[in-house]
């Protein structure tokens, strides 16, 4: 009994369940926090891991009912539905457990329907919206952006995004069918430099927060702002390149063979099911390249922020911050 009582203090809900300083350790913990299944959770669930999470952390006690296992289950399921540092329900096509389902479809249209320029323009509108969504959801610190602002952000992304794709539908309309395939991922590429900035454009004119160690909050930086958008940006990059080139590839050989020589609309569920295989791992494993909870060296802080903790705090050697995902 005492050994029972000693093991249920010594759960940290606070902290991931898995190391995440091993590149494994951080997959395990997002292949649980992005699961699909997270999304179609009700809003009684989510609120029963709410306060199963909340009086947990009060009290200290295991709930009835409740084992370790579902314990660490309950806490996954919060997680996933609100926000790290506002504690706020997101909303749920803006979730990362949302990613695959939502990707799916999008992607294999994308990559289905990229002959013409309306078509083009239409889906890569339709992506380029729910990504500002998913960005914009997920981005680091607690301050609120003012509508105006957001407005003005999300029309410079998808701006971007489409003049991207315009542009380079252009320059592959007389080469092989494989590149022209290729043009949605390299549009996505192009811009993810252009949307998660955009979107998270409040963090990086006035900061998103920082803390020591142990958690006490320091401030605001901007050079922690920019350097968690690169890592966020690197990973999306990555988490699109199976599903976007990968796919086309293989749809590419599979047409030229003859596959679909019979039942030439087989291929559209064909590279859904495709798409979806590759986002569904994708998502989980890229996010884990990077620690959601980055850090960065206090000497590569903002000029005032660095003195103001090399002041008030003179044995940390960098702080941590959310760096969103």
């Amino acid at each position: 009994m005492l050994f029972n009582n000693i093991k249920k203090m010594s759960i940290d809900l606070s902290q991931p369940r898995y190391d995440q300083s091993s590149y494994a350790g951080r997959a395990k913990h997002f292949l649980l926090l992005t699961n699909p299944l997270n999304a179609f959770a009700s809003t009684e669930q989510l609120d029963e891991a709410k306060k199963v999470v909340t009086e947990f952390k009060r009290s200290r006690r295991m709930p009835a009912g409740y084992d370790l296992d579902k314990l660490w289950a309950a806490k996954y399921l919060y997680d996933s539905a609100y926000h790290p540092d506002t504690g706020e329900k997101m909303f749920v096509l803006g979730r990362m457990a949302a990613q695959a389902p939502m990707n799916t479809i999008i992607t294999g249209c994308m990559i289905t329907f990229y002959k013409t320029t309306a078509a083009i323009v239409f889906w890569q509108w339709v992506n380029q919206t729910f990504n500002a969504l998913v960005n914009y959801t997920n981005r680091g610190g607690d301050a609120p952006m003012s509508m105006t602002h957001l407005l003005g952000s999300y029309c410079a992304a998808c701006g971007g995004a489409l003049g991207t794709a315009l542009y380079l539908n252009s320059k592959v309309k007389n080469m092989s069918p494989i590149y022209s395939r290729l043009v949605p991922f390299a549009a996505v590429c192009g811009a993810n430099f252009i949307n998660i900035p955009m979107m998270r454009s409040g963090e990086l004119m006035n900061g998103t927060p920082v803390f020591t160690p142990d958690g006490k909050r320091v401030g605001e930086s901007k050079a922690a702002a920019r350097y968690g958008i690169s890592l966020v940006i690197v990973s999306r990059i990555f988490m699109a390149l199976p599903g976007m080139t990968v796919t086309p590839i293989i749809t590419n050989i599979a047409t030229q063979r003859g596959l679909f020589c019979h039942y030439p609309k087989g291929v559209i569920p064909f590279q859904l099911f495709l798409v979806g295989l590759c986002v569904t791992f994708a998502t989980p494993l890229c996010c884990a390249i990077f620690d959601q909870r980055a850090s960065l060296a206090v000497d590569s802080l903002d000029t005032e922020l660095k003195d103001a903790v090399k002041k008030n705090h003179p044995y940390i050697t960098h702080v941590v911050f959310n760096k969103g995902l």
